[in-house]
Order: structure tokens, then sequence, then C-alpha cells
């Protein structure tokens, strides 16, 4: 046993020097941790949400429609922050993205009416989906060898955020206002700015890409690369994760709260917790697919969360719910693998142009899920609602079995 745990630290130390050799983990820690900002911020909205509708007297059905404009925004974003990435280099798109972030979540958290409410929230999203395939491709040509476990790792590091955030907003909105468990994360933001700029090299890729000078052969440049090999296999199975997590994260705490009847604080902490055992489980999942491959690591994270949501809306009591929710968590792997597996294997001169508007088309049908999901929990039917995640899980399970 202690010959075998001895191993087991030498690896770990032999991985993390890998990941930390030549000033480069630097620039995944500044990388990571403005992600863990961006997507962790994000995830405030569910929690927020009790605040939100009592404040602007929304109902479910509003409250699913404002995460689905989160989403989109986020989601169209992707299309520009890929082309810019190309044009103006990784790093650069990175300082931009978290520097006018920091602006819209003040804006967010001034509002005052409905509408100014939506508008900041499209503008968060659209700040924030610059960062989002940029990430990738920074980590893949910095870490060649080692893209999944850089990926795996800064995901992790990202949950981290998507664990914390909305505990600590939460609390805080609880002892003092929602204005403040928003506002909070303005000073984060703007010093993640300052550490990207100052850490992250402004750009990353080779040479400048074929999007500089956008045209009919760039398009065929990326209709080629998007349809190589099992590119649309992949894209297929994200469509379904995307579609999963928006419909799951924007309202599980007010499902534990409607259906279950847990406290605020109580759906709150498993909300997080989901995203805690998450951040574990995307931390292996890339060295993982490192060493076994891309369908075995996937298919194991879908069956997990898949069986997960086919379960919850027939568990009952607190430990049940807490076992669902861990299941669960093995989404978080499934993501690891399809967006490492898609940015790696797009051409390289298409790399950020095309995985952002891949990214871009699966974001904005999983933007539906919200206020699908909304809908069906103001008639009454949050149960169906989370069934109906099941059956598009499924397909998903599907796809990645006989698919690929």
């Amino acid at each position: 046993m202690r010959s075998r745990l001895r191993t087991v630290s030498i690896g770990a130390k032999a991985y993390a020097e890998e990941l930390w050799a030549d000033g480069d983990g630097l620039i995944l820690l500044a990388v990571s941790t403005g992600w863990a900002l961006s997507i962790g911020v994000r995830f405030v909205y569910p929690a927020l949400i009790p605040y939100l509708r009592t404040e602007f007297s929304i109902s479910l059905s509003t409250a699913g429609l404002l995460l689905s404009v989160l989403w989109a925004a986020y989601a169209i974003g992707h299309v520009p922050g890929g082309i810019l990435g190309d044009r103006l280099g990784e790093g650069n798109v990175l300082v931009i993205s978290a520097a006018v972030a920091t602006i819209t979540v003040v804006a967010v958290a001034t509002a005052t009416t409905t509408p100014i409410l939506f508008a900041a929230t499209i503008a968060f999203g659209l700040a924030t989906a610059l960062y989002g395939p940029m990430r990738f491709t920074i980590l893949t040509d910095i870490y060649a060898e080692r893209a999944g476990s850089a990926v795996g790792l800064t995901m992790a590091i990202g949950n981290v955020g998507n664990a914390a955030f909305p505990v600590a907003a939460a609390i805080v909105a609880g002892a003092v206002t929602w204005r403040a468990g928003f506002g909070m994360f303005v000073p984060a933001f703007a010093v993640v700015t300052l550490a990207i700029w100052l850490v992250v090299p402004g750009r990353t890729s080779n040479a400048e890409g074929a999007v500089n000078e956008f045209s009919w052969e760039t398009l065929r440049t990326l209709r080629r690369g998007i349809n190589s090999g099992t590119i649309p296999v992949i894209v297929g199975v994200q469509i379904t994760s995307s579609f999963l997590i928006q419909g799951f994260s924007s309202f599980y705490p007010a499902y534990l709260i409607e259906t279950k009847a847990l406290s605020a604080g109580m759906a709150a902490t498993l909300f997080g917790g989901f995203f805690a055992v998450g951040a574990v489980i995307q931390a292996t999942s890339g060295s993982v697919m490192d060493r076994v491959g891309v369908q075995p690591t996937l298919v194991g994270c879908l069956v997990s969360c898949v069986t997960a949501l086919w379960l919850l809306p027939f568990v009952g009591g607190l430990v049940p719910i807490i076992i669902v929710t861990a299941l669960f968590a093995a989404w978080n792997g499934t993501i690891v693998v399809t967006q490492t597996h898609i940015a790696d294997s797009l051409p390289a001169e298409i790399q950020g142009t095309g995985f952002g508007a891949l990214k871009a088309s699966w974001m904005l049908l999983g933007a539906t899920a919200p206020i699908v999901v909304g809908v069906l929990a103001d008639i009454g039917r949050f149960d169906e609602a989370f069934l109906l995640l099941a059956a598009v899980g499924s397909i998903g399970l599907y796809l990645a079995i006989f698919r690929l």
C-alpha cells in the first residue's frame, strides 16, 4: 500500500512539474482563475433566482427566459470571440473579455428595472463569451502533449468557482442584499484582468490564421474542418450535454425548494456540491482521456449523469438527493472530453473561429432549455421537465456508444 501511494505521489508531482515548467504554470493559473470567474458568476444567477423573483416580481417562466437570454448571449458571443482570437491574438481577447465583464457585473448589480436587468445580463453573457473558446486554444497551443490534463485542470478550477460562488452569493444576499451578492465579484474580475494582461502572451498560435481574410474559401475551410473525422458525432453529444446543464443548472436550486421541500440554503449548498464533486471529476477526466481514450471516458461520464436524471424525480430525502446529485456531477467530465477533442482536432488555421462557431451552435441550442424548464415548472410539471432532460441525455449516450 505504501509503495502504491508513493508511486501515486511521485506521479502527481511529475504531473504538476510538467504543467508548471518553463513559466507555463503562471499562464495556466491566470487562465484558470479567469475561467473560474467567467463561468462561476454565470452560475450565481440560479442561486439568486428567488431574490430576483421577489425584487422584480417575475415568474419562473420569466426567470427561465432571463437565463435563456444569458446563455444565448454567451453562445452568440463565441463567434466573434473566435474570430477576434485569430485576428488579435488569444491572450489579448482574454484581457478584453475580463475587462468588459468587470463593467457588466457592475451593471447587473445596479439594475433597477426588469429591462435593465435583461440588458445587463445580455452584455455580461457576451463579454464572458469571448473567454470561452480562447482558453481552449491557448491551452492546446501551450500544452500540445498534455492538452487533456491542462484543460481538465482548468475546468476543475472553474468548477471550484461554480461550487463556491453561488453559495457565497446566496449567503451575502440573505445577509445583506442580492446586489451585494452579485457585486462582490467586481474586484475579482478587475484583478484577473490585470493578471492575464501581465502573464498571458498576446498570441499563442502560429502566425496568422485563415480567417484574417474572411471569404468563401474561409467558409469552405471551416466546413471541411468541422465535418472531418469524429467531430460531427462529438458535437452531437456536446449539444445534448449543453441542453442538460443549462436546464439543470438554471433551476436545480428552485427545483429542490419547490418539489423536495428543501430550504434555500440547503438547495444552494447542494448546487455548490454538484460543482465541487465536478471539480474532482474534471481534474481527473482529462488525464483519464489521455490514457484510455475519448469514447470510454465519455461513455462512463454519460452513463452516470443520465442515470441520475432519470432517478431524480423519484427520490426523496436528503441522503438520496445527495447521492443523485453526486452521480449527475459526472456530467462535468463529458465537456472535458468533447471540447478538448474538438479543439484539438480542428485545423490550426481555423482553430479559434471553428471552435467558436461550433460552441456558439451548441450553446445556442442549449439556451432553449431554461425557458422550457421554466414554462413546465410554471404549469406544475417540474418533475417532467427533468425527465425531459434525461431523455435528451439518453440521445447523447446513444451517440457516444454506437456512433463514435
